[in-house]
């Protein structure tokens, strides 16, 4: 009997069956459901915080599976080429990415495949709107948010597809997951995050269900407060792995607010957080440098400082300032880290401390969950003043101010930098004012106990408006 020969679908940030393009359907031949972890250095390699998340993901995507996800590293062309001759497939299916590397080498696999005899077919199974879809009256792409979205909301949106096609799936060997040693060992600087965190479809699925039905309700006004952990889905990574479908988080914040959930407001807020990832790809696909170069090409002439010691000081959560070592505290400790705050963090390091962008990009790419090359470039250029419908270069947050706006008791501080758990909320923001007998009552010596500024803001703020300055009118002269 001739054996039927089987569709490879070759799976990368898609780990879901749910809401799939391709799994919705039923297949009549068996499927090789493949992962590729990619040695060849086509695509940008994952960081240390995405593969932690990526091993748990594979895990219950395996089990969902029953067991029958076939692992292999390996250059991807390769790998498929491989798969190819040992099961007779004719036909690979996978789901599109947007960034310049992934572009390059999925053309290339596919007129490889193609010419081969193969039939090669791509879905969209992570965003509400690919990025050549969304256009201006000139016919060009996007570069200001606001009209981006507002001319995605004219848009018709592809309601969720929630049926799970009958499809059987082939055996074949496999690569071991622990061998591939994706989560950290000596040492383990993530043991705690499996109390945290849930990666596979199932988790995102529990986590988007709490979050609509008991924190959406407020969202717009509770979002800007880290202090208000579960005012924010979290759902980042998952959206990042394709764990959790955008079309039916879309259409269950839609069905939130006609069931009286939350509010119009709170509704519009969420999806508009959802909209900036759209556009993050918008961008990222039309412009293809936006990881490693300023989009506004007058800051290319910015003369940055290097000081690997003011970045480590800044990486580790040491800078003085309260508000900033909480962010960057909780990423270590966590992998993730509160939105407004990462905004908070960004801008020091780029406005106070004179570091270019592209380290901090490296670092949030290195220690988020989330991880995420659109929208990690995006935001920070966003923040530094280079990029598209960026906050104004001369916009520097004062870490102060913000701290005292957005952590106005403290209590965010003192969950990740203990040291200071016994200031006075007058003080928490900024422990180098403090009267010393308000410091000696704390427990607290500044130098010892907890490091005094870094750098004054004061100075910072002068400095960066004079280098910036300097940088955003030299091609005008």
């Amino acid at each position: 009997m001739t054996q039927i020969s089987p569709i490879i679908f070759w799976f990368r940030q898609d780990l879901r069956l749910q809401d799939h393009p391709f799994f919705c359907q039923s297949h009549d031949r068996p499927i090789v459901a493949l992962f590729i972890l990619e040695t060849d250095n086509q695509t940008r390699g994952h960081g240390s915080a995405s593969r932690w998340w990526l091993h748990h993901s594979l895990q219950t995507l395996d089990q969902t599976l029953g067991g029958r996800l076939i692992l292999r590293a390996g250059p991807a062309l390769d790998v498929l080429q491989q798969v190819i001759e040992e099961t007779g497939a004719q036909e690979v299916h996978w789901s599109r990415l947007y960034d310049p590397r992934s572009i390059e080498r999925d053309k290339k696999i596919m007129a490889t495949l193609k010419k081969q005899g193969q039939t090669v077919c791509s879905h969209n199974s992570t965003l509400l709107f690919e990025p050549w879809t969304i256009k201006t009256l000139k016919g060009e792409h996007f570069k200001v948010f606001t009209p981006f979205w507002k001319n995605c909301l004219k848009q018709p949106i592809t309601p969720p597809n929630n049926a799970i096609g009958k499809n059987s799936f082939y055996a074949l060997s496999s690569e071991i997951l622990t061998h591939w040693k994706l989560t950290p060992n000596k040492p383990n600087w993530a043991k705690d995050w499996g109390d945290r965190w849930q990666p596979g479809e199932a988790g995102a699925k529990k986590r988007c269900e709490n979050f609509i039905q008991n924190h959406l309700k407020g969202y717009a006004e509770n979002r800007d407060f880290p202090a208000l952990n579960a005012a924010t889905s979290q759902l980042s990574a998952a959206l990042h792995w394709g764990e959790a479908s955008v079309q039916t988080i879309w259409f269950d914040i839609v069905e939130a607010l006609e069931k009286g959930i939350c509010s119009h407001l709170d509704a519009e807020r969420f999806q508009a957080e959802l909209g900036w990832r759209e556009f993050s790809h918008h961008l990222l696909y039309h412009v293809p440098h936006l990881v490693d170069q300023p989009m506004d090409t007058r800051f290319h002439a910015m003369q940055w400082e290097k000081n690997p010691s003011d970045f480590k000081q800044w990486s580790r959560g040491m800078t003085g300032y309260p508000i900033v070592d909480a962010g960057m505290r909780q990423l270590w400790q966590t992998g993730w880290m509160h939105n407004r705050v990462r905004m908070i963090v960004a801008s020091f390091l780029v406005k106070d401390l004179l570091l270019p962008w592209q380290e901090g990009e490296q670092w949030f790419w290195d220690t988020l969950v989330d991880a995420d090359a659109a929208n990690n470039a995006a935001s920070w250029q966003w923040v530094a003043g280079c990029g598209a419908d960026a906050s104004p270069w001369f916009r520097i947050f004062n870490p102060v101010l913000q701290g005292e706006k957005f952590d106005p008791e403290g209590d965010y501080v003192r969950a990740f930098v203990p040291e200071l758990t016994k200031l006075p909320q007058k003080w928490i923001h900024k422990p180098w004012l403090a009267p010393p007998e308000v410091l000696q009552h704390s427990g607290i010596v500044l130098g010892r106990d907890y490091p005094a500024p870094m750098i004054s803001h004061d100075f910072a703020r002068k400095r960066a408006l004079s280098a910036l300055s300097d940088a955003t009118h030299a091609t005008e002269t």
